[in-house]
Protein backbone atom coordinates (compact mmCIF):
# COMPACT_ATOMS: atom_id res chain seq x y z
CA UNK A 1 0.00 0.00 0.00
CA UNK A 2 2.90 2.25 -0.10
CA UNK A 3 3.96 3.85 -3.18
CA UNK A 4 5.83 7.45 -4.03
CA UNK A 5 4.30 10.38 -4.85
CA UNK A 6 4.68 12.13 -8.18
CA UNK A 7 5.44 15.78 -7.91
CA UNK A 8 2.42 18.02 -7.73
CA UNK A 9 -0.10 14.62 -6.81
CA UNK A 10 -2.66 16.13 -4.29
CA UNK A 11 -3.76 13.50 -2.01
CA UNK A 12 -6.07 14.67 0.96
CA UNK A 13 -3.77 16.25 3.34
CA UNK A 14 -2.16 18.25 0.75
CA UNK A 15 1.09 18.18 -1.97
CA UNK A 16 3.55 16.07 -1.04
CA UNK A 17 7.20 17.07 -2.46
CA UNK A 18 10.25 15.21 -2.29
CA UNK A 19 12.35 12.72 -4.26
CA UNK A 20 9.77 10.60 -5.26
CA UNK A 21 11.64 7.54 -4.06
CA UNK A 22 11.73 8.37 -0.37
CA UNK A 23 8.06 10.20 0.00
CA UNK A 24 5.09 8.12 -0.16
CA UNK A 25 1.35 7.79 1.56
CA UNK A 26 -0.31 4.83 2.85
CA UNK A 27 -4.35 4.68 3.59
CA UNK A 28 -5.72 2.42 5.69
CA UNK A 29 -8.65 0.38 5.32
CA UNK A 30 -11.92 2.73 5.56
CA UNK A 31 -13.61 3.19 8.90
CA UNK A 32 -16.41 4.77 9.51
CA UNK A 33 -16.70 8.20 10.15
CA UNK A 34 -12.86 9.09 9.63
CA UNK A 35 -10.12 8.47 7.34
CA UNK A 36 -6.07 7.17 8.12
CA UNK A 37 -2.72 7.49 6.78
CA UNK A 38 0.92 7.39 7.35
CA UNK A 39 2.82 9.28 5.65
CA UNK A 40 6.81 10.01 5.09
CA UNK A 41 8.72 12.92 3.47
CA UNK A 42 11.20 15.40 3.68
CA UNK A 43 11.53 19.09 3.17
CA UNK A 44 8.13 21.13 2.85
CA UNK A 45 5.27 18.62 2.61
CA UNK A 46 2.15 20.75 1.85
CA UNK A 47 1.36 24.14 1.03
CA UNK A 48 -1.33 26.15 3.55
CA UNK A 49 -4.71 24.69 3.29
CA UNK A 50 -7.91 23.74 5.22
CA UNK A 51 -10.28 20.93 4.89
CA UNK A 52 -13.16 20.23 7.29
CA UNK A 53 -12.66 17.43 8.99
CA UNK A 54 -9.89 17.31 12.12
CA UNK A 55 -7.06 16.43 11.74
CA UNK A 56 -5.50 14.45 14.60
CA UNK A 57 -1.86 12.57 14.44
CA UNK A 58 0.97 10.97 16.13
CA UNK A 59 4.74 11.41 14.92
CA UNK A 60 6.52 8.61 14.57
CA UNK A 61 9.67 9.72 13.41
CA UNK A 62 11.70 13.03 12.94
CA UNK A 63 10.22 16.49 13.50
CA UNK A 64 6.84 17.38 12.01
CA UNK A 65 7.08 21.39 11.82
CA UNK A 66 3.66 23.40 10.49
CA UNK A 67 2.36 27.27 10.81
CA UNK A 68 -0.66 26.78 12.32
CA UNK A 69 -3.20 29.67 14.05
CA UNK A 70 -0.25 32.18 13.24
CA UNK A 71 2.17 29.60 15.36
CA UNK A 72 4.96 27.67 14.06
CA UNK A 73 4.49 24.19 15.63
CA UNK A 74 6.85 21.18 16.27
CA UNK A 75 5.86 17.94 16.72
CA UNK A 76 8.42 14.90 18.52
CA UNK A 77 7.96 11.13 18.06
CA UNK A 78 5.09 9.91 19.61
CA UNK A 79 3.27 13.72 20.38
CA UNK A 80 -0.09 14.36 19.37
CA UNK A 81 -1.34 16.99 16.22
CA UNK A 82 -4.38 18.44 16.92
CA UNK A 83 -5.83 20.20 13.61
CA UNK A 84 -9.61 21.55 13.78
CA UNK A 85 -11.60 21.71 11.28
CA UNK A 86 -11.56 24.68 8.70
CA UNK A 87 -7.92 25.89 9.97
CA UNK A 88 -5.57 26.93 7.76
CA UNK A 89 -1.98 25.03 8.04
CA UNK A 90 0.74 24.08 5.96
CA UNK A 91 3.59 21.50 7.04
CA UNK A 92 6.88 19.52 6.42
CA UNK A 93 10.14 17.96 8.16
CA UNK A 94 12.14 19.64 10.50
CA UNK A 95 15.03 18.07 10.06
CA UNK A 96 17.06 16.54 7.08
CA UNK A 97 16.26 13.46 8.02
CA UNK A 98 12.82 13.30 7.09
CA UNK A 99 8.98 12.80 8.77
CA UNK A 100 7.26 9.80 9.22
CA UNK A 101 3.37 10.28 10.94
CA UNK A 102 0.29 8.92 10.93
CA UNK A 103 -2.83 10.92 11.14
CA UNK A 104 -6.79 10.35 11.31
CA UNK A 105 -9.06 12.60 9.64
CA UNK A 106 -12.44 12.79 11.64
CA UNK A 107 -15.65 13.67 10.91
CA UNK A 108 -16.93 16.43 13.81
CA UNK A 109 -20.27 15.04 13.55
CA UNK A 110 -18.98 11.33 14.63
CA UNK A 111 -17.15 13.56 17.36
CA UNK A 112 -19.97 15.35 18.00
CA UNK A 113 -22.00 12.26 19.08
CA UNK A 114 -19.03 10.54 20.88
CA UNK A 115 -18.81 14.06 23.19
CA UNK A 116 -21.78 12.96 25.54
CA UNK A 117 -22.65 16.04 27.94
CA UNK A 118 -19.46 18.05 26.60
CA UNK A 119 -20.96 21.17 25.16
CA UNK A 120 -19.92 21.74 21.22
CA UNK A 121 -17.32 20.37 19.28
CA UNK A 122 -13.56 20.47 21.45
CA UNK A 123 -11.38 23.26 20.23
CA UNK A 124 -7.55 22.79 21.27
CA UNK A 125 -5.74 25.68 21.36
CA UNK A 126 -2.53 23.54 21.24
CA UNK A 127 -1.89 22.40 17.62
CA UNK A 128 0.99 19.94 19.18
CA UNK A 129 -0.07 18.50 22.95
CA UNK A 130 2.65 16.09 24.56
CA UNK A 131 0.23 13.74 26.50
CA UNK A 132 0.85 10.39 26.80
CA UNK A 133 -2.75 9.34 27.33
CA UNK A 134 -3.94 11.06 24.30
CA UNK A 135 -0.84 9.93 22.01
CA UNK A 136 -2.05 5.98 23.31
CA UNK A 137 -5.84 6.74 22.48
CA UNK A 138 -4.95 8.29 18.80
CA UNK A 139 -2.45 5.51 18.75
CA UNK A 140 -4.21 2.82 19.32
CA UNK A 141 -6.50 4.10 16.16
CA UNK A 142 -3.85 3.99 14.17
CA UNK A 143 -2.07 0.96 14.63
CA UNK A 144 -3.79 -1.25 12.35
CA UNK A 145 -4.18 0.58 8.78
CA UNK A 146 -4.54 -2.73 6.83
CA UNK A 147 -7.51 -4.00 8.98
CA UNK A 148 -11.04 -2.32 9.60
CA UNK A 149 -11.92 -1.52 13.63
CA UNK A 150 -14.26 -3.42 14.66
CA UNK A 151 -17.47 -1.21 15.93
CA UNK A 152 -17.80 -1.50 19.37
CA UNK A 153 -14.04 -1.01 19.41
CA UNK A 154 -14.02 2.11 17.68
CA UNK A 155 -17.16 3.45 19.78
CA UNK A 156 -14.88 2.98 23.03
CA UNK A 157 -11.72 4.85 21.33
CA UNK A 158 -14.11 7.66 20.78
CA UNK A 159 -15.25 7.91 23.38
CA UNK A 160 -12.17 8.14 24.82
CA UNK A 161 -11.04 10.60 22.61
CA UNK A 162 -14.35 12.81 22.91
CA UNK A 163 -13.35 12.94 26.69
CA UNK A 164 -9.34 13.59 25.97
CA UNK A 165 -9.87 16.03 23.34
CA UNK A 166 -12.67 18.41 25.70
CA UNK A 167 -10.04 18.11 28.87
CA UNK A 168 -7.50 19.94 26.63
CA UNK A 169 -10.35 21.98 25.46
CA UNK A 170 -11.06 23.59 28.77
CA UNK A 171 -14.57 21.43 28.58
CA UNK A 172 -15.94 20.16 32.19
CA UNK A 173 -18.40 17.30 32.09
CA UNK A 174 -20.31 15.88 35.12
CA UNK A 175 -18.89 12.26 36.07
CA UNK A 176 -21.23 10.17 34.37
CA UNK A 177 -23.86 8.25 36.95
CA UNK A 178 -24.17 3.98 36.24
CA UNK A 179 -28.16 4.52 35.58
CA UNK A 180 -27.97 1.38 33.52
CA UNK A 181 -27.21 -1.70 35.28
CA UNK A 182 -29.66 -3.62 33.88
CA UNK A 183 -28.54 -2.73 30.47
CA UNK A 184 -25.02 -3.33 31.09
CA UNK A 185 -25.83 -7.14 32.72
CA UNK A 186 -27.88 -7.77 29.38
CA UNK A 187 -24.97 -6.38 27.36
CA UNK A 188 -22.58 -8.91 29.44
CA UNK A 189 -24.76 -11.99 28.76
CA UNK A 190 -25.34 -11.73 24.72
CA UNK A 191 -21.68 -11.49 24.52
CA UNK A 192 -20.60 -14.29 26.63
CA UNK A 193 -23.35 -16.13 24.70
CA UNK A 194 -23.04 -14.75 21.07
CA UNK A 195 -19.14 -13.86 21.69
CA UNK A 196 -17.71 -16.58 18.32
CA UNK A 197 -19.75 -14.46 16.00
CA UNK A 198 -19.67 -11.13 14.65
CA UNK A 199 -21.10 -8.46 16.99
CA UNK A 200 -21.42 -4.48 16.29
CA UNK A 201 -22.65 -1.41 17.74
CA UNK A 202 -26.22 -1.93 16.30
CA UNK A 203 -26.65 -5.44 18.22
CA UNK A 204 -25.23 -3.99 21.47
CA UNK A 205 -27.80 -0.83 21.22
CA UNK A 206 -30.91 -3.27 20.44
CA UNK A 207 -30.08 -5.74 23.03
CA UNK A 208 -29.35 -2.54 25.62
CA UNK A 209 -31.96 0.07 24.32
CA UNK A 210 -28.86 2.50 24.63
CA UNK A 211 -27.30 4.24 22.37
CA UNK A 212 -23.71 3.25 21.37
CA UNK A 213 -21.69 6.29 23.05
CA UNK A 214 -24.07 6.14 25.82
CA UNK A 215 -23.19 2.35 26.86
CA UNK A 216 -19.76 2.34 25.88
CA UNK A 217 -19.28 4.85 28.67
CA UNK A 218 -22.05 2.99 31.01
CA UNK A 219 -20.18 -0.12 30.55
CA UNK A 220 -16.75 1.18 31.10
CA UNK A 221 -17.67 3.11 34.17
CA UNK A 222 -19.64 -0.18 35.56
CA UNK A 223 -16.89 -2.80 34.43
CA UNK A 224 -13.87 -0.91 34.09
CA UNK A 225 -13.43 -1.84 30.41
CA UNK A 226 -14.85 -1.54 27.37
CA UNK A 227 -17.69 -4.13 25.42
CA UNK A 228 -15.37 -4.72 22.99
CA UNK A 229 -12.39 -5.85 25.36
CA UNK A 230 -14.99 -7.88 27.23
CA UNK A 231 -16.13 -9.87 24.15
CA UNK A 232 -12.38 -10.37 23.27
CA UNK A 233 -11.66 -11.65 26.51
CA UNK A 234 -14.75 -14.09 26.07
CA UNK A 235 -13.19 -14.94 22.83
CA UNK A 236 -9.93 -15.62 24.67
CA UNK A 237 -11.59 -17.98 27.68
CA UNK A 238 -12.98 -20.17 24.71
CA UNK A 239 -10.29 -20.45 22.85
CA UNK A 240 -7.65 -21.60 25.74
CA UNK A 241 -10.25 -23.83 26.42
CA UNK A 242 -10.33 -25.24 22.74
CA UNK A 243 -6.69 -25.23 22.84
CA UNK A 244 -6.23 -27.07 26.01
CA UNK A 245 -8.75 -29.98 24.72
CA UNK A 246 -6.06 -30.52 21.49
CA UNK A 247 -7.66 -28.50 19.05
CA UNK A 248 -5.18 -26.46 16.50
CA UNK A 249 -4.27 -23.16 17.24
CA UNK A 250 -6.54 -21.91 13.65
CA UNK A 251 -9.38 -24.13 14.15
CA UNK A 252 -9.56 -22.71 17.61
CA UNK A 253 -9.06 -19.24 16.19
CA UNK A 254 -11.92 -19.59 14.30
CA UNK A 255 -13.85 -21.19 16.35
CA UNK A 256 -13.88 -18.78 19.07
CA UNK A 257 -14.71 -15.69 16.80
CA UNK A 258 -11.28 -14.52 16.07
CA UNK A 259 -10.92 -13.47 11.89
CA UNK A 260 -7.42 -15.93 11.68
CA UNK A 261 -4.79 -17.42 13.97
CA UNK A 262 -3.17 -14.00 13.85
CA UNK A 263 -5.65 -12.08 14.70
CA UNK A 264 -6.00 -14.56 17.82
CA UNK A 265 -2.09 -14.22 18.53
CA UNK A 266 -1.88 -10.96 18.75
CA UNK A 267 -5.08 -10.82 21.56
CA UNK A 268 -3.25 -13.48 23.24
CA UNK A 269 -0.03 -12.04 23.96
CA UNK A 270 -1.70 -8.86 25.02
CA UNK A 271 -4.16 -10.35 27.43
CA UNK A 272 -1.11 -13.30 28.75
CA UNK A 273 1.95 -12.18 27.95
CA UNK A 274 2.64 -14.88 25.97
CA UNK A 275 1.68 -16.47 22.66
CA UNK A 276 -0.91 -19.14 22.33
CA UNK A 277 1.81 -21.86 21.12
CA UNK A 278 3.72 -21.05 24.37
CA UNK A 279 1.15 -21.60 26.33
CA UNK A 280 -0.06 -25.00 24.95
CA UNK A 281 3.14 -26.57 24.82
CA UNK A 282 3.44 -25.19 28.73
CA UNK A 283 -0.01 -26.87 29.54
CA UNK A 284 1.44 -29.92 28.09
CA UNK A 285 4.51 -29.49 30.01
CA UNK A 286 2.28 -29.69 32.86
CA UNK A 287 -0.30 -32.50 32.15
Amino acid sequence: MTRPLPDGEVLGLGRLCGDGARDWIRSGQPVRGLERIEARFAGEGYEPHRHDTYAIGVTIEGVQTFRYRGVSWHSLPGEVVVLHPDEIHDGGAGTAHGLRYRMLYLDPARLLEAGGSHAGLPFVPAGVVADARLSAIVASMLADLDNEMEDIALDDRMVLLADALALHAGQERAQTCIVARDAIARCCAYLKEDHETAIGSADLERVSGLDRFTLARQFRRALGTSPHRYLVMRRLDRAKRLIGEGQSLADAAISSGFVDQSHMNRHFKKAFGMTPGRWAALSRSAA
